[in-house]
């Protein structure tokens, strides 16, 4: 009977002891070298296994989500020719959406390695929200006519599906071909334990030693790690100027302070500042209430969230979104009204749940830290033997203009520092620095300089009295142990 030997031809190996090389070439070196490209190799094909697989999850949710608001489109389609197409539009957008889960909103998290794993992504609600914002760009490009606009949304809207289908079945043969070459690779992770069952008549459990583990592969480098041969991740850096701080424009905050219920402040407002409805500005005021409900000002944040998702809902709809925004939301009873209000509710939800999170974080490492002991401060002391700080305040009736610039630095001090150094006391000004964060105490000592209202000199003591004496001995013993030599460290 003849003995098939092809399957060892999948088997990889990550040494070759039979290898033959050039003679000057080292042979070692050859072999780990080979080592190592066959385990980058092998980690690498892993990472883009697991990138496809979330890509998959990702573009599946996607295509059912397009699907639904192409389906609703096409449903409503009848009712153009009877009524405005914007209406219709803004009918079916809203449908779409009322049948969907709050809580499948959030993408998975992206699994380590894949992307950049440590900034989540933005909620599908979000990604439907740019594809919409997508589409009306294309039609304002195209200048498509108000009467065929409807068909041409839906037109365009099924161009995004196929895209996202196409990918996704590109995506699905590379992932397809990937998982096919690592399955044809025999590796010390294919092994696994098919029968290991024992059994053994002993009066007593030996403990002369530890049972080995039947799966583990005995490596020719035990001391060799996957790890070694692949780069250090960088941290991803972003140049992207838009994500390097987000806050709201002026005008975006103040039409964060409109009340939610007064729709017809907030049209007004709109009508004069279009420019707000951007997706930064939506960002921006979504930041705010994050930083006022941080600081408990719960109807504030609850305002700033309904405002903020007011200009993405009027961007989401087109080039008239804000006037059928704006209809549908003040008539009675429609259910528009039901969609927006809970979206406002569920994200200031989140919100609300996160901001307590980090104040009891917050308040907890308070605590832990024992209030302002051990905290860093600036003191200033005389650091020589036989000196001392003077305080000296410019006059402020110099004609002298390198005095008078030393009294304008003076005078932008705060009033407690200003009183501390009118004392000529250095034990007052020490307990204004105390109160003060480090880095704006070490700006002010650097002022200090420069209005040369500190200065050291030598401090006269009295010999006569029995004080200066002690004083005067504390001095000389002082110098003494400076100008001692410093000791052998052998």
């Amino acid at each position: 009977m003849p003995v098939d030997y092809s399957k060892w031809d999948a088997l990889e190996l990550s040494d070759d002891s039979d290898i033959e090389v050039h003679p000057n070439v080292d042979k070692r070196s050859f072999i780990r070298a080979k080592q190592n490209q066959i385990h980058a190799e092998r980690q690498q094909r892993k990472l883009q296994i697991e990138t496809l697989k979330y890509e998959r999850i990702i573009n599946d949710t996607l295509i059912k989500r397009i699907s639904s608001l192409l389906a609703s489109l096409k449903a409503h389609a009848s009712e153009v020719s009877s009524r405005n197409p914007g209406e219709v539009a803004f009918q079916a957008v809203m449908e779409s959406a009322a049948g969907l889960d709050p809580k499948d909103d959030q993408p998975p998290p992206r699994p380590a390695g894949v992307h950049n794993a440590e900034q989540p992504l933005p909620t599908y609600t979000k990604m439907m929200a740019t594809l919409l914002d997508d589409v009306n760009k294309t039609l304002e490009e195209k200048k498509v006519e108000q009467d065929k606009r409807y068909e041409a949304t839906m037109a365009e809207v099924e161009e995004h599906l196929k895209k996202v289908t196409n990918l996704q079945g590109e995506l699905l043969k590379k992932l397809d071909e990937l998982e096919k070459i690592e399955k044809s690779k025999i590796t010390s992770e294919s092994i696994h334990t098919g029968f290991d069952s024992t059994h053994i008549n002993k009066s007593k459990p030996s403990t002369s030693g530890d049972k080995k583990d039947a799966s583990k592969v005995e490596l020719l480098n035990p001391n060799y790690s996957a790890t070694d041969s692949l780069p250090a991740p960088s941290k991803a850096t972003d140049d992207d100027d838009d994500d390097a701080e987000i806050e709201a424009s002026p005008a975006a905050k103040q039409f964060a302070s409109i009340k939610a219920g007064d729709y017809r402040e907030s049209l007004a407002f709109l009508t004069k500042h279009p420019e707000i409805l951007t997706e930064k500005e939506t960002d921006g005021l979504l930041v705010l209430a994050f930083d006022a409900q941080l600081q408990n000002r719960d109807d504030y944040a609850r305002n700033c969230v309904h405002q903020a998702l007011l200009l993405q809902y009027c961007r989401a709809l087109g080039r008239d979104g804000v006037a059928l925004f704006f209809k549908r939301i003040t008539t009675q009873g429609h259910q528009a009204q039901e969609v927006f209000f809970k979206d406002v509710q569920d994200t200031y939800y989140k919100i609300k749940t996160r901001a307590r999170e980090i104040n009891l974080q917050r308040a907890k490492e308070e605590a832990e830290g024992g209030g302002q002991e051990g905290v860093e401060q600036i003191q200033l002391h005389a650091v020589e033997p036989g000196t001392v700080i003077n305080i000296n305040i410019p006059p402020a009736d110099s004609e002298d203009p390198e005095v008078q610039q030393a009294r304008a630095i003076f005078e932008s001090f705060s009033p407690e520092m200003k009183k501390a150094l009118e004392t000529g006391k250095l034990d007052e000004v020490n307990k204004v620095l105390g109160q003060m964060k480090v880095e704006e105490a070490e700006e002010l000592v650097g002022k200090f300089g420069d209005a040369g209202v500190l200065s050291l000199e030598e401090e006269i003591i009295d010999a006569t009295t029995q004080e200066g004496q002690e004083k005067w001995k504390e001095i000389e013993a002082a110098k003494k142990h400076a100008d001692e030599p410093a000791g052998d460290p052998e």
